[in-house]
Formats: structure tokens, sequence, C-alpha cells
């Protein structure tokens, strides 16, 4: 389904763009500070979403100028400039009015454009968006001059960094697979040079939509996730307070991104909002035990034994754990270095195959310490995600060497099994809210 690349002239610059879809509403899609429009065919959860997106609509994409296959001018565009880019695209596709959707910065332009052309604007959608993205005394919200600063010197250090990629720029999810994260860097690297990307960031720390928000005039949308490290969801939250009868949507998830989380029930409230009919969504979370767990001292043992050792020893201990899982039913999710992620449909199975790892690898001169927990889980493809996930992984860096840490979640699914604990009490899991009661297992 990968479109043809066309161009549209906005003023003496080139902008490329896409079209895809052949519904009867039209929506343009402004994108964030970069983009790229034949990369986004590569990464597989954006394809699909694009995929499922174009089925209801006509989606127009586009890449801003500076950035992707549009034209790289010397000087970097006002947010009035990148407004008329939304013009441009829509002249040359001849189309009279179309939901605008913005996403991140592009919700800046989007709002923008709204406000300046209701007569052309159908209705307006906004993903992760703030009025501004400095805070001030009368806005709580965004980034610090320092932490702007602190990121500006991080890029120029070292593009993408990782301050960038985790923290207010990309705002990625801290769990990200290490494949998807590798294709998002060749991503944002082919779609903004870091001088760009530095002019953009500037720039758009200096823009302020609020005294335009009431002036917005038709039907609009404002979503955001609970957790997105780059758009506070209070500031989003406000955004809609302050644009006539907006409606404001609350997802959950700890990243900036509108695919990588539910994006069905995502697009399923797009596609309600204009269109007026909505997709039934298929279930798409399951209660699950995932269990976390690796090797204890890995740097130092790689160290001693040097690479081809250490390969020979991961070999082994992989191959430990895969035996495992399947005697026990669990599912291997994921691997990362010495790491190794996976689900279980029972808790006391899950446990049970924890120990069996446990003391299986320490025939191979390893120590493991692992984490558990049992919660609803995103179904992602083949894989799984959620808070649920994030908290295993988090139960899992408070373990010690061959120990196997729960929470109190599972203990109480267990009743009758066998299965001894011992409280740890109650603690903090870092980036989840709350404290966990945590207890160390044993296996009669």
């Amino acid at each position: 389904m990968r479109s043809e690349t066309k161009y549209a002239k906005s003023g003496d610059i080139y902008i490329a763009y896409q079209v895809s879809g052949t519904g009867p509403i039209d929506v343009i899609w402004a994108p964030g500070t970069f983009s790229h429009l034949d990369l986004d065919w590569e990464n597989p959860s954006k394809e699909s979403f694009i995929e499922q997106f174009s089925s209801f609509c006509r989606l127009i994409r586009f890449d801003k100028r500076g950035t992707g296959l549009s034209d790289r001018p010397m000087q970097m565009a006002t947010l009035e400039e990148r407004t008329d880019d939304i013009r441009a695209v829509m002249d040359a596709e001849h189309i009279e009015r179309a939901t605008i959707l913005g996403v991140s910065e592009g919700g800046s332009m989007a709002c923008l454009f709204a406000a300046t052309h209701p007569d052309r604007t159908r209705s307006l959608i906004a993903w992760g968006c703030q009025a501004r993205w400095i805070k001030t005394d009368d806005y709580p919200w965004g980034m610090t001059p320092e932490e702007l600063e602190q990121m500006l010197a991080e890029i120029r250090k070292d593009w993408p960094s990782v301050y960038y990629l985790f923290g207010p720029g990309a705002g990625l999810d801290k769990d990200i697979d290490p494949a998807v994260l590798d294709n998002f860097i060749r991503y944002i690297r082919a779609a903004g040079s870091p001088s760009a990307v530095i002019a953009y960031e500037e720039m758009n720390a200096q823009s302020d939509i609020r005294d335009i928000l009431p002036s917005i005039h038709v039907p609009t949308l404002i979503m955001n996730r609970t957790g997105d490290p780059v758009a506070h969801v209070d500031a989003a939250r406000d955004m809609a307070a302050h644009i006539p009868g907006a409606r404001f949507i609350e997802f959950p998830g700890e990243t900036h991104t509108m695919f990588s989380l539910e994006p069905k029930k995502v697009l399923a409230e797009i596609e309600e909002f204009i269109t007026g009919t909505r997709s039934v969504v298929e279930a798409d979370r399951v209660l699950a035990t995932v269990l976390f767990l690796d090797i204890v001292g890995s740097t130092e043992r790689a160290s001693a034994l040097g690479d081809a050792g250490w390969h020979t020893v991961l070999d082994g201990f992989y191959a430990t754990v895969r035996k495992e899982l399947a005697r026990f039913r669990g599912k291997e999710v994921d691997t990362a270095g010495d790491g190794f992620y996976a689900t279980f449909d029972g808790p006391a199975r899950a446990i049970r195959c924890a120990c069996a790892i446990r003391d299986a690898v320490k025939a191979l001169g390893l120590e493991i310490r692992a984490g558990l927990h049992t919660g609803e889980c995103e179904k992602i493809g083949e894989k799984v995600g959620g808070i649920a996930v994030h908290i295993g992984a988090r139960v899992m860096s408070k373990a010690g060497a061959s120990e196997v840490l729960v929470s109190s979640t599972i203990k109480d699914l267990v009743a009758g099994s066998g299965i001894q604990f011992e409280d740890r009490g109650l603690q903090s899991l870092k980036g989840i809210p709350g404290e966990w009661r945590l207890l160390t297992v044993s296996v009669n």
C-alpha cells in the first residue's frame, strides 16, 4: 500500500506528500518535529497504523520543509510558514475542506490553520500537543529553560542523544524493543539533521498558541497519553478547555506516540469523530503473568571471558531458559543481552519456571535474578506491553542474586499452591505510582 511521493509548491519550497486511502473525508496529517514519508513504511507499527487509518478516509501525510523528503532551506520555517505548507498540500490535491490532524509540534500548526482558515477546516484533531513547550510563571507544564539548553547541548554532542530519545524530545517508551529503537534512530537521522532539529526545537520553544485557542470554532478532538513525557496530559487537557466545545480523550501509556499502544482504540476514536461511525475494536488486552530475569554480574563475567567466551555462556543460558519455558508453558517475548522476558497464562507455573531456571543455570556457573507480576497486558502483535509489563521489570530490578521476587498480586492468586513467600515490605518502583508490597519466593 506504499504511496507515491508527490510535491506541492509552498512559496519557493517543495513540500513532499503522500496520499493513501479513498474514503469520502480528507485528513491532512501535520507531523511533529521530524518525519520521513518513505521510511514510515519501514516501521511495521506505523505502516499498520497508516493502513488502518486510510481504511475510513483519504489520508494525506507530508514532511515539513526542512525535514524528510521536502526541501531543506537554509532558513528554518516559522510557524506561519509551516502552516502555509498545509494549505499548499490541500491546494495541490484540490481539497476545499479537510480534517486537520496535528501530532506533537504539528498540533500547533493544525491549531493555527484551523483558527486562520475555518472555511477550509472540517474539523481539528491534536495528539500529544501543548499550547507552549516551555514553562512560565503562568504555565506550569513543559521544559524549563535549563532543560531546553540541556536537550540542545545533547543534540549538538550526540544526535540522537539518549536524553532526547527517552525524554522531552521523542518520548519513547523506556522498554522499547532494541530492534525497534535501532530502526527509530535511523529514521530520525534521515528525517532531520542536528542543525535542523536544533532550529525547530529552538523555534518551538518560542511558540505560544494560547491566545488563538478561543478563536478555533470547528469541531475539535484533543488526545493525549496519561504519562506522555513530551506533552503533559494536564497541558493537553488545559488546551482542550480553552477551545470552545473541544472534546478531550486520555489514553494510558508512558510514551508520546499514537501507534505503539492500543492503536486500534486510538483509531476508533478518530474514526467516530470524523465520520460519526466507529469500527468494532477487538479485545486487545489479556491477563498474563510476566517474568523478567537477567544474569547477575554479567558485565564482569563478560569482561573476564571475552566476547567469544561470553557468547558461548549466553548460548547455554538461552538454551536452558527456553527448555524450562517449554516445560512450564511459558512464552518467550523478548531478549536483550543477558535479559529475558516471558509471559505465562498462570502465575504458579511462572513462579515454578523462574525457580527452575534459577536452579538450572547454576550448572553453568551463573546466578540470575527474577521478577514476576500478574496484570492486564496489551497485545501488540505477537508481543504484550502495558503497565503490568513495566511493573514486572521494576520488580526484577529489586531482586538480589538467585532471588525470585514477586508482587503481592501474585501471592494472592496462588493460594493453595504450596509456594512459600517471605515479605520484603512496601517498596517504591521507579516510574510506577504508589508503593508495592514485594515478596521473595521458595518452592516446597
